[in-house]
């Protein structure tokens, strides 16, 4: 069983966005050392509450500054570029890391309409994101295009002896078929509707999975949120945050993360305090050995080898020791073989 990192780059009230940036390398940095399999991060635009708008660029800075850890994009938002600019872009830091790349690609804009128009004006680009992907897959591995291609002539530079591992990212059917079709590994994002529709997404996808040279079989990962402590109840104290943040989130806001006696002390409705229970019943959220029994079982049920785990706290100490905590529970090991502490 593999365990990996999404991060998202949240942002927190009391403290500077640019402080989230750098709260990511250096969580980076310490997931490397405890012996979790990949880190990704996300790609969000003019929010108040998840500020890495540029992965590729963040990616850069932590693939130079770790050892063994893969890389990822979780993701980028194809649909607001270039697919050749973006194949360049992930093919400089392949060089820069050799075989520890991912580019996970989404079709959402990751943002509101107007935020999505001031990126990439041209209305249909969504609409052209199975195109994108091929050429993608093409580019990154350096074969030629068809000779009907209207850029069969131009290549992605630097070549090298390894390519980037493209991953396509989805909550629903549409992106499992996607996967499926051009036989790439599926990730699935379990965390934004609490695992709705999981179990049809990943039935999908296996179902109707067409074997590539890379990817004979299919390779399909979750990405949960969780968030583990010394006790239940400090735990329980610190999801306070990302409650406060989902009920604003629900009514259309995007704050920055507030403390837990902040979340706590707010006048909640009782229909939102009713929703919050809803979410707590459905929460990994514990001690780290009650979260790893539960993500554990998860993974079997739904048949899967690899769990990719995003934490949010305000205090990015508490999220950097829910890491630990998990990567010890899960008997994880460093790159010099010590299990985690």
């Amino acid at each position: 069983m593999r365990w990996s990192v999404l991060d998202q780059s949240t942002a927190a009230d009391g403290r500077t966005q640019d402080s989230a940036i750098r709260e990511s390398l250096a969580l980076a940095q310490r997931c490397d050392a405890l012996g979790y399999h990949r880190y990704w991060v996300s790609e969000h635009h003019n929010s108040a509450s998840i500020v890495g708008t540029a992965p590729e660029i963040l990616m850069s800075a932590i693939a130079a500054t770790t050892r063994r850890i893969r890389v990822g994009s979780a993701g980028v938002m194809l649909p607001h570029y270039s697919a050749l600019k973006v194949a360049e872009q992930f093919r400089v830091l392949e060089a820069i890391a050799p075989g520890r790349i991912d580019l996970g690609v989404g079709r959402a804009p990751g943002s509101d309409r107007l935020t999505a128009y001031a990126l990439n004006p041209h209305a249909n680009a969504a609409d052209e994101f199975p195109q994108q992907v091929q050429d993608l897959q093409i580019w990154l591995a350096g074969t030629a295009l068809p000779d009907d291609h209207p850029f069969r002539k131009v290549a992605a530079h630097p070549q090298g002896p390894t390519s980037p591992e493209i991953w396509i990212l989805g909550s629903s059917d549409y992106g499992a078929q996607l996967a499926a079709h051009f036989g790439l590994p599926y990730a699935f994002a379990y965390f934004f509707s609490d695992g709705q529709g999981v179990e049809e997404a990943l039935e999908l996808y296996r179902n109707n999975y067409r074997p590539s040279p890379r990817y004979p079989s299919p390779i399909a990962t979750i990405c949960v949120w969780a968030v583990a402590a010394e006790t239940e109840s400090e735990a329980m104290r610190l999801l306070m945050t990302r409650e406060y943040w989902r009920i604003g989130f629900e009514q259309g806001l995007r704050h920055p993360l507030v403390s837990p006696e902040r979340a706590a002390a707010h006048p909640y409705t009782d229909a939102e305090r009713a929703r919050i229970g809803e979410l707590r019943r459905k929460a990994f959220v514990g001690t780290a050995e009650e979260v790893a029994v539960r993500l554990t079982a998860l993974a079997r049920r739904l048949e899967l080898d690899e769990i990719v785990i995003n934490t949010w706290t305000y205090d990015p100490a508490a999220r950097r020791r829910s890491y630990e905590l998990l990567a010890k529970a899960f008997g994880l090991r460093a790159p010099n073989g010590d299990r985690a502490a």
